[in-house]
C-alpha cells in the first residue's frame, strides 16, 4: 500500500508562510554567521596565537570564497562549492 503525504492547508497553525520562514531563519543564521566570523577574527590576535602570514591569507581566502558562493546563490546561481577548509 502506498502512503500519501498529507498536504497541510494555509490555515494550519504549524505551516508558516515562506516569507515568514525566510525572515525568521535569515535573522538567526546571519546573526550566527556574524558571531562565528568574529570568533575567527579573534584568531588574528598574535598575542594569543602563532600563525604564518600564509595561514592567515588561506583563512581569509576560504572565507571570501564562501561569501562569494553565497552572493552567487542570491543572484540565482545554484552552484555550490563542495570544498572543505584545512590548514
Amino acid at each position: 500500500m502506498v502512503k500519501l503525504k498529507k498536504i497541510a492547508s494555509r490555515e494550519s497553525p504549524t505551516v508558516r508562510d515562506p516569507r515568514e520562514r525566510f525572515v525568521s531563519l535569515a535573522n538567526k543564521r546571519v546573526e550566527a554567521a556574524i558571531q562565528q566570523l568574529r570568533l575567527v577574527g579573534n584568531l588574528a590576535n598574535r598575542k594569543n596565537y602563532e600563525f604564518t602570514d600564509a595561514e592567515g591569507k588561506k583563512i581569509v581566502r576560504a572565507l571570501q570564497t564562501a561569501l562569494d558562493d553565497v552572493k552567487e546563490r542570491f543572484k540565482g546561481d545554484e552552484q555550490r562549492s563542495s570544498g572543505t577548509f584545512r590548514l
